[in-house]
């Protein structure tokens, strides 16, 4: 493992909809929560249910056909090459080169990302350090 000392948190929740399941699981998500889905103006794909508790964000994606609604995490950090080494030495697999971030496996197969920081304050305050 690459011993690296750097920071990293479980930063966003994300439900991947396919076009098929996104309005109406976006329209559930935000009613079973009690918040508002909010488009990105940037981005049709993705819209924001906003924050949860440890400043996790709740976020909808709508994927591409052929992918399965699921759920899955991103894993924030200030250095992608050392935390995917920790997370690797843990169990965790290398599925995807995204270019500037990794899809991975956990043991059980549940996909997650390892992404760099997107958070700011957030990152600053909740973040773990790794020796």
């Amino acid at each position: 493992m690459r011993h690296v000392p750097h920071r990293s948190r479980l930063a966003v929740l994300l439900l991947d909809l396919p076009p098929a399941h996104h309005a109406a699981g976006t329209a559930f998500w935000a009613g079973a929560t009690g918040r508002t889905a909010v488009p990105d103006p940037a981005d049709g794909d993705w819209a924001s249910l906003g924050s949860l508790a440890g400043g996790l964000s709740l976020e909808v994606q709508r994927t591409g056909e052929g992918t399965p609604p699921r759920w899955h995490v991103d894993v924030e950090t200030d250095d992608v090459p050392a935390e995917v080494a920790r997370l690797e030495a843990l169990g965790a697999r290398r599925l995807a080169d995204m270019g500037s971030f990794w899809q991975m496996t956990d043991p059980a197969g549940l996909v997650f990302c390892v992404v760099g920081v997107q958070t700011g304050e957030a990152f600053d305050r909740y973040a773990v350090r790794w020796p």
